[in-house]
């Protein structure tokens, strides 16, 4: 049974969406939490296999019985979640991101700049959205208006028609997905240090936290609090309310760079380095509570679903993972023949997740 740290988490977690079958946006929920309190089978087996024309970057998003895969490729694509039945592809751009569900439409950027909806039946482009930059932050949406970010520094904010709402321009390229927090958007650049706070009902920056280091990431915002991992080799948590750091945490030795995103539950903030480990943090204190040593490099983001944790690395051989959430043993290795470097999306009683070989894999029961 899955440790509760504090008695409101639980309901807080529901509040954020956690408790949901499908995994709409890129880190399941609007605050990026990584997290689902939905346990899947175990041990996993592989169901199905779908194969792309080139790398996938991003998490694939689950929503209505199926699943939607962008692909360098250039191509979207709309499978059966049963199966992994082809039922359309649509050629847009070289595609990075995420792809973001959200009532029966599909939001996603690619890196020529061009921002899509498309028509989540049919993959009809109903319309585009040109920024001024390559687009690899997923969206996001805040009452059906959708908030994603770009390589011009610009968060933008678009209604359904794809009319623009407002910009905000901050210091540096935009790489991440920005949660959102009730009315408040927290967007990342990665040459700046710093998490800009964006009111979303007037576009305007309220404030700043001061992070000391570089991230490309996206954050975790779970009970007041931000967590964050840097380039600059640190995960660190802020009090939003506040708006300043709380803790940092370097590993003692061999520090490298994280890259891959928290997942945020039971008061344990996971995430993976390039030092091929990967870290379970105390949420209120920073304290290391296990760490564990991957095959290759840790890139992907990892999810956590239940009581356990999910994650891929850079191995030759695509070693993906599934831990202990509270120890952090190791329950399962799958080999998925191809270095994963994106995270996993969670669904009902099944997990999806690409590798850099274009290939969609489906692991639940047998």
């Amino acid at each position: 049974m899955l440790l509760l740290g504090a008695g409101g988490l639980a309901l807080l977690l529901v509040a954020a969406g956690t408790l949901q079958a499908d995994w709409p946006l890129a880190r399941g929920n609007t605050a990026m939490t990584g997290a689902t309190m939905q346990a899947l089978p175990h041990p996993l087996h592989e169901r199905w296999q779908f194969r792309t024309g080139d790398a996938i970057e991003g998490p694939p998003a689950i929503a209505d019985g199926r699943a939607y895969v962008a692909s360098l490729d250039k191509h979207l694509y709309a499978l059966e979640l049963e199966t992994g039945k082809l039922l359309w592809k649509t050629r847009l751009g070289p595609l990075k991101s995420s792809p973001t569900v959200h009532q029966g439409r599909i939001y996603i950027g690619d890196l020529d700049g061009q921002f899509y909806c498309l028509d989540a039946d049919k993959g009809e482009v109903l319309w585009r959205f040109a920024a001024d930059g390559e687009i690899h932050a997923a969206a996001n949406v805040h009452n059906d208006r959708i908030i994603f970010g770009a390589h011009d520094s610009r968060l933008y904010c678009l209604d359904k028609n794809g009319k623009k709402v407002w910009t905000v321009q901050i210091d540096g390229p935009i790489n991440a997905a920005a949660p959102i927090d009730g009315d408040l958007a927290f967007a990342t650049g990665c040459s700046d240090g710093v998490v800009h706070i964006i009111d979303l009902r007037v576009g305007k920056e309220v404030g700043t936290i001061a992070l000391g280091g570089e991230t490309v990431s996206i954050p975790a915002v779970v009970a007041g609090r931000l967590y964050v991992t840097m380039i600059s080799n640190q995960v660190v948590a802020a009090d939003v309310r506040k708006r300043e750091k709380i803790w940092a945490f370097e590993p003692p030795r061999r520090a490298m760079p994280f890259y891959s995103s928290p997942a945020v539950a039971a008061n344990l903030v996971v995430a993976g380095s390039r030092d091929r480990k990967v870290y379970a943090l105390d949420g209120a204190t920073g304290k290391r509570i296990w760490d564990f040593a991957a095959e290759g490099q840790v890139d992907a983001s990892p999810v956590i679903a239940g009581d356990k944790v999910y994650v891929g690395c850079l191995s030759r051989d695509g070693h993906f993972y599934v831990l202990d959430l509270k120890t952090g043993a190791k329950l399962q290795e799958i080999l998925l023949e191809s270095p994963v470097g994106s995270s996993a999306a969670i669904g009902p009683e099944c997990l999806l997740v690409g590798t850099d070989r274009g290939v969609l894999y489906c692991l639940g029961r047998k």
